[in-house]
C-alpha cells in the first residue's frame, strides 16, 4: 500500500471523527430530555426532535469519508497507488468536516438540552429550541460543504 492511499484512509478516518461529537452532543440532549420526561410538561416527541439533531455531524462525517474510500477505490476493491500530494489532498479533506464536526456536535447538543429544559418550562416553545439548536449546525453544514469542495477537486487517476 503507498503512502498516498495510507494518507486518503487517514482523510477519511479523520472525516468520521465527527461522530464523536454527534454521540456526545445525543448524549447530552438524551440526559436532559429523561429529566424533563419526569414531569408531564413536556412529550417524547418533541425531546426527541431535540436530541436527534446533533447525530447529523457523524453522517456528515460519514458521507465524507464513504466518498473518499469509494473515489481511491478502497470500497470498490481497487486501491489506486496515490501520490503523497494525492492523499495529502484527501487527509486535507477529511480535516474540516471532522474537526468542526466533534465541535458542533458537542455545541448543538448543548443548545437541544437547553432547549428540552425551555420546554419543561413553558409551553409551546419548541419552535424556538429547535431554532437555537439548528444555528449551530450552519457551521457542520459550512464545513461539510468545505470537506466536499476539497474532495471534488482532487484528481486520481
Amino acid at each position: 500500500m503507498s503512502l498516498g492511499l495510507t494518507l486518503a484512509i487517514l482523510g477519511a478516518a479523520v472525516a468520521t471523527i465527527a461522530g464523536v461529537g454527534s454521540a456526545i452532543g445525543v448524549g447530552l440532549a438524551g440526559e436532559a430530555a429523561d429529566g424533563v420526561m419526569a414531569g408531564d410538561k413536556v412529550s417524547f416527541g418533541s425531546t426527541l426532535v431535540l436530541q436527534a439533531l446533533p447525530g447529523t455531524q457523524g453522517i456528515y462525517g460519514m458521507v465524507i469519508a464513504i466518498m473518499i474510500l469509494t473515489k481511491v477505490g478502497v470500497l470498490g476493491g481497487s486501491p489506486l497507488d496515490l501520490t503523497l500530494e494525492q492523499g495529502l489532498a484527501f487527509l486535507f479533506a477529511g480535516l474540516p468536516i471532522g474537526v468542526i464536526g466533534i465541535i458542533s456536535g458537542y455545541t448543538q447538543g448543548k443548545a437541544a438540552a437547553a432547549g428540552i429544559q425551555l420546554l419543561s418550562k413553558k409551553d409551546g416553545k419548541l419552535g424556538n429550541a429547535i431554532i437555537y439548536a439548528v444555528m449551530v449546525e450552519t457551521y457542520a453544514i459550512l464545513a461539510f460543504i468545505m470537506s466536499f469542495l476539497m474532495y471534488n477537486g482532487i484528481q486520481v487517476g
